[in-house]
């Protein structure tokens, strides 16, 4: 079996620039918290409260008050996943092939993000970020042992977050969002259709446009101190769509697998960060940050016929609000050079009892280490490495999309990533 996991693209033309958001997780669940380069190198600690360029527009909007003048950010993450499923022991109707395993599931990708900043007053500030904060895809050989349970899974989202910033006084700063968020999806999977007829497909996809906000404040608690607070709300999307089937000859086109329109609910969830930046010296900052996310709003997946309200297929997921804990580390080895560093511990909100060949995510450790470099007085360039140490994933899925002839899926999954960015900021 071969699945690869990688990146559904979409382009944006914005000012005569062209964007791929590209989408695959690197973070726990299906979140992507790649979104500068510059972050990437401490492990994203510190990331409410560092506010060294225009990226703070996504991590929290007041640290635009730090900023003078105007800043365009480029930044480009290319992600190397591996992916092996480890069978212990599925199992499938005796009248259904059982099918193969996997290798190396991992193939490289692009996820590419843009920013701007501009000074509007002295205390005011506007910012525009335009990124994907979600995005999830695997692919399996149609043929695999899981089959019935999943093949391809991609999910895709766009955001575009407009900005303020007010800077209160000299040691408190808020800033606000407001977020346009597309969605798009594409579930496809086998279908068994009995005995006699064999073995179809179905696929489903959808989309959806929805809107949320982010909000943001920043304390300078001492000269050499900051403190950073952000809330990102969470975004429900209802995606409308059709699903499609692939039938065998025997198979009529009515009843429970026709074609035609379907709808399913999903709601991206809020986050709330608390960091801290502090200057040991003019050379040495230390960096902290802790990050919940409301991943308990995703408990079922249901997909349900429009124009007849049946339910077409239901998978219990029962996600946990989960944490991420990072540490970090900056050094000015020069007026050219400064050095990052950092590790992360990031918490799958995934149970266990309920993990599926769709997301088989667990929990995740982060080792980063980044630079930057000032090419000139208006110029600079990030560069950022990470490697992600994912525990073994455990399968024990019985559930085959609710149908007992649809078999099961026992093993489990072993999984790592290396993430290299680079970012380009332009001051003027």
């Amino acid at each position: 079996m071969k699945r690869a996991l990688n990146y559904r693209c979409t382009a944006l033309a914005l000012a005569g620039i062209s964007l791929g958001l590209c989408n695959e997780a690197s973070a726990a669940g299906f979140a992507l918290i790649e979104q500068n380069a510059s972050g990437l190198g401490n492990a994203y600690a510190g990331a409410a409260a560092a506010a060294e360029d225009a990226s703070t527009i996504f991590f929290n909007p007041a640290g635009l008050t730090r900023l003078s003048g105007q800043q365009v950010l480029f930044a480009a993450h290319s992600i190397w996943p591996s992916s092996n499923f480890i069978n212990t022991g599925s199992s499938l109707n005796p009248t259904k092939r059982l099918g193969g395993e996997s290798g190396d599931l991992g193939e490289w990708a692009l996820v590419p993000s843009f920013y701007y900043a501009a000074e509007l007053a002295p205390d005011w500030r506007f910012g525009l970020g335009i990124n994907s904060p979600f995005g999830l895809k695997t692919r399996y050989d149609p043929t695999w042992m899981g089959r019935f349970q999943a093949i391809d899974s991609d999910l895709v989202t766009l955001n575009i977050n407009p900005t303020l910033a007010y800077q209160v006084n000299d040691w408190f700063s808020i800033g606000a969002g407001f977020d346009l968020q597309y969605i798009t999806a594409k579930l496809t999977r086998a279908v068994n259709f009995g005995p006699r007829a064999g073995e179809g497909s179905v696929k489903v996809n959808g989309d959806d446009w929805s809107f949320g906000g982010n909000i943001g404040v920043l304390f300078q608690l001492t000269p050499s101190t900051r403190l950073g607070l952000a809330y990102r709300s969470n975004i429900g999307h209802r995606l409308t769509g059709e699903a499609k089937f692939v039938r065998t000859a025997l198979v009529p086109n009515i009843g429970p697998v026709a074609n035609g329109p379907v709808a399913a609910n999903v709601t991206m969830p809020e986050n709330v960060s608390l960091s801290l930046v502090n200057d040991l010296t003019s050379d040495w900052q230390l960096l902290a940050d802790v990050t919940w996310t409301g991943w308990s709003r995703f408990q079922q997946l249901d997909i349900v016929r429009t124009n007849t309200g049946q339910l077409l297929s239901s998978t219990p997921e029962r996600w946990n609000d989960s944490f991420r804990y990072s540490l970090g580390a900056s050094y000015k080895f020069t007026e050219s050079w400064k050095f990052r560093g950092g590790v992360a511990y990031d918490q799958t909100p995934v149970p266990d009892r309920f993990r599926t060949a769709r997301i088989p995510d667990n929990d995740r450790v982060w080792l980063a280490a980044g630079a930057n470099y000032k090419l000139t007085g208006q110029d600079s360039i990030d560069f950022g490495y990470t490697h992600i140490f994912l525990d073994n994933a455990p399968i024990r899925d019985l559930q085959g999309n609710g149908f007992a002839d649809n078999g099961n899926l026992i093993g489990h999954y072993r999984n790592s990533i290396d993430i290299v960015s680079v970012q380009y900021v332009h001051q003027f």
